[in-house]
């Protein structure tokens, strides 16, 4: 899964926060956070501190690869972000 601006990472935080049945005040407990951070985050804030993106990610269980540049035309097809951030959209309201 490719991850190219703020709102697909909130798409994925959202969408993994949901799945494992967790409401926002949940996670932020969890994550040592405000629920606004994680609302922000959600919506794809895009000068959220690393660190407590990291630990976020961590908390859902979220790993980040890195793949070299000439891997990536071998690399597995992954889901669409797209469709991932429509879904989460169409979910919110």
């Amino acid at each position: 899964m490719f991850i190219r601006t703020p709102a697909d990472l909130g798409a994925i935080i959202k969408d993994n926060r949901k799945r494992l049945d967790l409401d926002q005040a949940g996670l932020a407990e969890r994550v040592g956070v405000s629920r606004q951070w994680i609302v922000g985050i959600e919506r794809g804030r895009a000068r959220a501190e690393l660190g407590l993106v990291l630990r976020a990610l961590d908390v859902l269980g979220i790993k980040l690869n890195t793949i070299e540049p000439a891997s990536l035309e071998n690399a597995p097809s992954s889901p669409d972000i797209d469709a991932i951030v429509a879904a989460s959209r169409k979910s919110s309201t």
